[in-house]
C-alpha cells in the first residue's frame, strides 16, 4: 500500500459513509439524492477513468421517452404493469432534469420523437397504448400517425411515421459537467483514476482495494458502474452491449429536426444542428456487440452508413467525421436492478440503454433504499 501523508489520510482518503463506485449518470444521481436526503453523510465516489466512462459521456443524446414498437416489445417481454412501470420512470427521469438543470446549460431541446415504419403492423394497438399512457402522460393521444413528415424530413424507404412530443435531445457532456459541478458544491468528493478491483467486508464496514494502491473505508459500498458491474459481481444478471455512433459532415440544407426511431429502436438517429448523428445497428449482429471492447467495429459502422444512404439522406454520402462507442448493461429484461446485495452493500445496474431518462429515478430509489 502506498504511505499517505497524515493530511491525505484525514481529508481525500478519510473513512467515509457511503462510497459509490462510478461517477456516471447514475453515480452521479444517487450521489445527489443521497447527500440531499443525508447532508451530513460523507460521499465519495470513485471513477476509473479520468472522465466517467461507459456509456454516460458515450452515447447519441437522447432525452428517450421510449417509441411505439419498442413498447409493444417491451409488453411482449416484460408484460404491462412492469413495462409502464419503466416508462412512468424514465418520463419522471426526463422532468427531473428540467427541474434541476436549465435547458440552455445542457443543451435540451423538447424537440419531439420519431418513429419510421415500413408497415402498419402496430397500429391495431396505438390506441390501446395511448390509453395505458394516459395516467403517466395526461395526454389522450401519446403517439399520433403523422406521414406527412416522411416528405417534410426527406425520408425514404418507410411507409409511415409516429410522432410523441414527449422525446428530446440534450449534450451528454455537458449534463455530465453539470451534475458533476452539483454534486461538488453539496460536498460529494470525487476520486478520478481510481478504480475498485476488489472489496472486503467486515463487522466495522467494508475495505476498497483501488488500482491506485490505496485502500479506502467505508460504512457502505455502491455499485453504480453498469455493466461493468460484471467484472466485480460476476452472479449478478447483466451483460455489456456495445452501442455504435457515427457523426456526419455539415449538410446544407438539412430538413431533419428532432429524434428518430426505426426497428424497434435499434436504430437511432438525430440531427446535431446541421450534422446526422446515427447510431445502433446492434441487433444486426448481437454476439459480436456483447462485449466491453468500446471500439467500433466495420461491419456495424457499414450497416449505419447503409441505412444513413438509403433511409436517412437517400442519394446523399456524407462524410463521417466521427465514429465511436459506448458500453450498456443489458440482461434478462429491460428493468433496471436496484438492490440490496449484503448488509454493506447495494448496486444500482442495468439501464438497457436508457441511462439519462432512468439514472434521476433510479438514483432516488437508491436514496431511499440506503
Amino acid at each position: 500500500m502506498q504511505q499517505l501523508s497524515i493530511w491525505e489520510q484525514e481529508t481525500f482518503y478519510a473513512p467515509q459513509d457511503i462510497v459509490i463506485a462510478g461517477a456516471g449518470f447514475t453515480g452521479l444521481w444517487t450521489a445527489l439524492h443521497l447527500k440531499e436526503k443525508y447532508p451530513g453523510q460523507k460521499i465519495t465516489i470513485i471513477e476509473k477513468g479520468i472522465i466517467p466512462s461507459g456509456a454516460s459521456t458515450r452515447n447519441a443524446g437522447f432525452a428517450c421517452f421510449g417509441s411505439l414498437t419498442e413498447i409493444i416489445s417491451d409488453i411482449n417481454l416484460m408484460g404491462v404493469q412492469k413495462t409502464f412501470e419503466l416508462i412512468n420512470l424514465r418520463y419522471l427521469g426526463l422532468k427531473m432534469i428540467r427541474q434541476y438543470f436549465n435547458a440552455s446549460l445542457i443543451d435540451y431541446d423538447n424537440c419531439g420523437g420519431f418513429e419510421l415504419l415500413d408497415n402498419d403492423s402496430c397500429f391495431e394497438q396505438i390506441h390501446t397504448i395511448n390509453q395505458l399512457l394516459y395516467p403517466i402522460t395526461h395526454l389522450t393521444k401519446t403517439f399520433v400517425q403523422q406521414d406527412e413528415g416522411i416528405k417534410e424530413f426527406g425520408l425514404a424507404n418507410i411507409s409511415h411515421l409516429i410522432v410523441n412530443p414527449l422525446e428530446g435531445s440534450l449534450h451528454s457532456g455537458k449534463l455530465i459537467q453539470a451534475l458533476t459541478q452539483l454534486v461538488i458544491s453539496k460536498g460529494v468528493q470525487i476520486l478520478y483514476a481510481t478504480e475498485l478491483k476488489e472489496f472486503e467486508e467486515s463487522p466495522k464496514g467494508v475495505t476498497i482495494y483501488t488500482n491506485q494502491n490505496i485502500k479506502l473505508r467505508t460504512t457502505k459500498l455502491v455499485f453504480c458502474t453498469n455493466a461493468f458491474a460484471k467484472q466485480i459481481l460476476p452472479d449478478i444478471d447483466i451483460t455489456p452491449a456495445r452501442g455504435q455512433v457515427l457523426l456526419t459532415e455539415p449538410i446544407e440544407g438539412l430538413k431533419l429536426n428532432g429524434v428518430f426511431h426505426y426497428d424497434e429502436g435499434f436504430y437511432y438517429f438525430r440531427n446535431l444542428g446541421n450534422r446526422i448523428l446515427l447510431g445502433g445497428a446492434r441487433n444486426t449482429s448481437f454476439e459480436t456487440e456483447y462485449t466491453f471492447d468500446d471500439v467500433t467495429s466495420v461491419s456495424i459502422q457499414q450497416e449505419l452508413e447503409n441505412f444513413l444512404e438509403k433511409v436517412v439522406l437517400p442519394g446523399q454520402t456524407p462524410a463521417i467525421t466521427h465514429r465511436w462507442a459506448g458500453i450498456m448493461g443489458m440482461g434478462g429484461d429491460k428493468f433496471p436492478i436496484v438492490k440490496q446485495l449484503t448488509d454493506k452493500t447495494h448496486c444500482t445496474v442495468h439501464l438497457s440503454g436508457m441511462g439519462v431518462a432512468l439514472a434521476p429515478m433510479i438514483g432516488r430509489m437508491m436514496a431511499e433504499q440506503l
